[in-house]
């Protein structure tokens, strides 16, 4: 499946790290009323009677503002509720075969930190690539930071859109000027603030700022 570009505009991760009493739900609906314009639900410790509910209510929530709603790595999951479509990471399963198990018309966003990794993902059937870290990032431990120089290089190699996750911020966002990114992948900059709505809004006028030069 084709994916538009303006869809990953501002692209939404979500991380439980931040509820303090809050719900997920609430956070979601919270960075859509701000401007999200892509939703991945990302679930590390749920089981999945919970991941599977909790996915139907915020895919359901993300189809109220007509925004795509992906699951994270968890194809059996994405099967089950007909979520938009998965992301998955190198160490997932191969493009390939997440597209066999999907089928055509589901988005299939893939994690690259190199040239070749984001050549092998297109032909295999990826949709659009996320690209980082970008930036250096607390919110995954694991994460290979990738040059801006890399980041430019991926973008010229393939023609399917690419967002950049990582360690972005409103502060840092300018610096990603000119990469041929569509869009910025984020976590706690939208879901560790306080006002999400209001952190959403702004983090979305930089971006159009840094992407349009408006």
């Amino acid at each position: 499946m084709k994916c538009d570009k303006k869809d990953l505009l501002l692209y939404a991760v979500t991380d439980r790290s931040w509820l303090n009493g809050k719900t997920l739900y609430g956070q979601v609906e919270q960075a859509l009323k701000g401007g999200v314009s892509f939703v991945q639900l990302r679930e590390k410790n749920l089981n999945t009677e919970a991941f599977l509910q909790e996915a139907i209510q915020i895919q359901s929530l993300c189809r109220t503002y007509g925004v795509p709603f992906v699951i994270n790595d968890n194809i059996d999951i994405a099967l089950a509720m007909n979520a938009d479509g998965v992301h998955v990471g190198q160490k997932d399963m191969e493009v390939s075969k997440v597209r066999a198990k999907l089928g055509p018309d589901k988005l299939i966003g893939v994690s690259a930190q190199t040239v070749e990794q984001a050549v092998k993902a297109e032909k295999e059937g990826a949709s659009y690539l996320g690209v980082g870290a970008v930036f250096a990032t607390d919110s995954k431990l694991d994460a290979i930071e990738v040059s801006h120089e890399t980041l430019k290089e991926i973008c010229k190699s393939v023609e399917i859109p690419v967002v950049a996750i990582g360690g972005i911020n409103k502060e840092n966002i300018k610096e990603l000027s000119e990469s041929g990114i569509c869009g910025v992948a984020v976590i706690s900059a939208i879901f560790a603030q306080s006002d999400i709505e209001k952190a959403t809004d702004d983090l979305k006028k930089q971006v159009e700022k840094m992407l349009y030069d408006l």
